[in-house]
């Protein structure tokens, strides 16, 4: 009776972390690009002439989107701008990142990242326009196009526009030609990831195993925890982000036979409690919060009462993880005293389930209205 009705607390949790499977690549790497430092770590694989140009300290991520609503499901975009360490080269670039994680190629990549290009270069021309600039000083600033591919099949195509042509050679000085930098996890020699030492590189080498046989996947997360382990001095936030990541691919990419066994191993490299808490199991987080809650709301109210409250701090926690890997921390985080006036745990977990639906933080928010109201 006891081992059935811990099953059921596994599965309620799982269903409660639950990404939707199909969701995971888009949001762990949008999740992990807001770390600005892993953005750095790409350029420096893909660009690192470049990278070394680039103040990184002072990128701002643009609050923008030019994939079209028809292809959301399988591609996201993600905006930076990032100026130059030396003024003389300009302002700034913008660096797009194209996230594909559909499981087949596109020929038509070329002609789709032109496409973006331009939507941003209209954005700017709008600003000037907004701005009163005059013409002769406007100056549009350079594109970075960037391709992050997971998918598990191999990219033949160019991303380019003549990939897609009958391009005759006296016409190829009129057709539009740019560079665009492909990152295919699944492709890349793993020396290539880890040549620069960065941390990036390091959780690149996880994802690139997370299909592969188990043997596999623990010595290479064993390898790359070992050299991560140096941030835990150095830099403790991007530590603690990268277990983060880390936990998650485990959770929603190698089967629950595993996850015990590579969490623990996880667990062994971390002395951080926040992490602990969140790399814990589910089943093992809501039992342990729901003992420590309850053993001290009990001592007043009742076990049974503690255990409830603590089922519902670890359900806000879940919600604001999960809003975590999507929008910014700071507005996320302004939303946990309205969540903790919830005592409902169903308006809780049905505002979990919305995490996974919802395109906008101001979306999310109409929700949390409608279950603060009770509708």
């Amino acid at each position: 009776m006891q081992t059935d009705s811990k099953i059921h607390d596994i599965e309620e949790i799982r269903t409660l972390l639950d990404t939707r499977v199909g969701h995971f690549a888009d949001k762990s790497a949008r999740w992990l690009f807001k770390e600005i430092e892993n953005l750095r770590g790409l350029v420096l694989i893909l660009a690192a002439d470049l990278a070394k140009h680039l103040d990184f300290t002072q990128t701002t991520i643009e609050n923008r989107s030019f994939v079209d609503d028809t292809l959301r499901g399988l591609v996201s975009d993600m905006v930076f701008t990032v100026p130059y360490r030396d003024p003389s080269k300009g302002d700034a670039l913008t660096i797009y990142i194209l996230i594909e994680h559909q499981s087949t190629e596109d020929p038509m990549m070329g002609y789709r990242m032109l496409s973006y290009m331009c939507q941003i270069w209209n954005g700017q021309q709008r600003e000037f326009e907004a701005s009163d600039v005059p013409k002769s000083q406007w100056r549009m600033r350079p594109i970075l196009p960037i391709i992050f591919y997971t998918g598990s099949q191999r990219w033949k195509t160019p991303p380019t526009l003549t990939a897609v042509m009958d391009v005759p050679e006296l016409m190829l000085p009129f057709v539009p030609s740019f560079k665009t930098l492909f990152f295919g996890v699944k492709d890349i020699d793993p020396n290539e990831l880890t040549k620069t030492d960065h941390p990036m590189g390091w959780l690149m080498t996880v994802l690139q195993k997370e299909h592969a046989d188990e043997t596999s996947m623990r010595e290479t997360l064993e390898a790359a925890l070992t050299h991560l382990d140096t941030l835990a001095h150095d830099n403790i936030a991007q530590h603690r982000n990268a277990l983060i990541y880390l936990y998650h691919l485990v959770l929603f990419r190698r089967p629950e036979t595993e996850q015990e066994h590579l969490i623990r191993l996880l667990q062994t490299h971390t002395q951080d409690m926040e992490v602990e808490n969140i790399i814990m199991t589910g089943a093992e987080a809501l039992i342990e919060r729901g003992k420590a809650e309850g053993i001290e709301q009990g001592k007043a109210e009742g076990i049974e009462q503690g255990k409830a409250e603590g089922e519902r701090n670890f359900a806000v926690e879940s919600i604001l993880d999960l809003l975590g890997m999507q929008f910014p921390s700071d507005a996320v985080q302004s939303l946990k005293p309205e969540l903790e006036q919830i005592t409902d745990l169903n308006r809780l977990k049905v505002l979990i389930r919305a995490t996974h639906a919802t395109d906008s933080l101001d979306a999310f928010k109409k929700t949390l209205q409608e279950q603060q109201n009770g509708s």
